[in-house]
């Protein structure tokens, strides 16, 4: 393992924003995350978990603890049946899950991080989420002091969310297993409206899988949401806001105060979130709050291509991007009644 002391945290994180950890070690093995972690609960130390650092807000003062970098290696293809090592940088996994021909997260392509961090988050877009393919997590369980195997259902998967984010303290993810398709090169079915509108096609249709993800990379560089270090529309942690998810009463409450503040024939984005839910868009909740592409004149502005992206333009501190954050989730609040809950993990800091 390297070991590594008053070490910056900055370069680590998409965002490029928060200050040193008092220790930061990389493991390169299971056994070495393991043992990263026991020392750390056996000392009683702090210990923050990093992948590839595109959902992490860190504090400008840092972390007072181990800051425990996981960077194993494995792509371990069987048939349809995938493991990944919870290091391997989860964009190139899609991409050979696409060269195999095999249906499942050739739509999540593009979003950056490491395999680890898709279960806590149960990432998706684009129509499709991880809980969707995902099998079996491989996970250090601190409390119980051992490694455990969790079923897709133990792990408790909904929207953005699962036992993992629900438990942040207990569990580093190892590997991810996944049960992949083989449509004979074809995608999943197409779910999502505006990716089927940019293949020409119905939802529901497959399309080639090589089509489906070179589409939605596309998609994505348009919103400024494929990492590019020349551009300082993707130094960020992509969407920072999640879809709020309102039950009834809350959606009608909420349907009129649109209307109030927009007209008469202003229809909000709706989407069924189960028996007596909706989930409508942050994003469009954010432009319509008046907080367009581009706003802010400091150093820490919403991003020029998509307005759910909030991004450091070089000269940043988190204290500035979370004074933004701040500033946006009070207009929205004011303008619609709706509260917006970050997405990324928040250390050291909060809203």
């Amino acid at each position: 393992m390297l070991e590594l002391h008053d070490a910056p945290l900055a370069p680590l994180t998409t965002f490029r924003l928060g200050g040193p950890a008092t220790r930061l070690v990389t493991a390169t093995t299971d056994a070495e995350v393991v043992a990263a972690v026991r020392e750390a609960d056996a000392d009683g130390t702090p210990l923050l978990v990093i992948g590839g650092g595109s959902n992490l807000v860190i504090g400008d003062k840092g972390f007072a603890g181990t800051a425990l970098r996981i960077a194993t290696s494995g792509f371990d293809l069987v048939g349809t049946t995938l493991e990944l090592a919870a290091g391997e940088v989860w964009t190139d996994a899609v991409a050979r899950t696409v060269e195999a021909g095999l249906a499942g997260v050739e739509c999540l392509a593009g979003i950056p991080g490491s395999a680890g961090a898709t279960p806590i988050q149960n990432v998706g877009a684009y129509g499709q989420e991880v809980s969707a393919t995902i099998t079996e997590v491989i996970a250090y369980d601190r409390r119980a002091g051992e490694t455990v195997t969790l079923s897709n259902e133990e792990c408790a998967f909904s929207y953005r969310h699962s036992r993992f984010k629900a438990d942040p303290e207990r569990y580093v993810v190892l590997r991810v297993r996944f049960a992949l398709e083989d449509a004979d090169g074809l995608s999943a079915p197409v779910k999502y409206a505006e990716t089927a509108r940019a293949l020409g096609v119905e939802p529901g249709d497959r399309v080639p899988l090589t089509q489906a993800r070179e589409t939605v990379l596309e998609l994505r560089a348009g919103k400024g949401m494929v990492l590019d270090a020349e551009d300082h529309d993707t130094w960020s942690a992509g969407s920072f806001f999640t879809n709020p998810i309102l039950t009834d009463a809350d959606f009608a409450v909420f349907h009129a105060r649109v209307k109030e503040r927009l007209g008469e024939d202003a229809v909000p984005p709706a989407y069924p979130a189960g028996e007596g839910r909706t989930k409508t868009s942050a994003a469009w909740l954010i432009d319509k709050a008046g907080f367009t592409k581009g706003y802010g004149s400091g150093p820490a502005r919403i991003s020029g291509k998509h307005t759910l992206a909030l991004t450091n333009r070089g000269e940043a501190t988190t204290e500035d991007l979370l004074a933004l954050a701040r500033e946006v989730v009070a207009g929205v609040r004011e303008a619609f009644g709706v509260t917006l809950v970050n997405e990324p993990v928040m250390v050291g800091v909060g809203l």
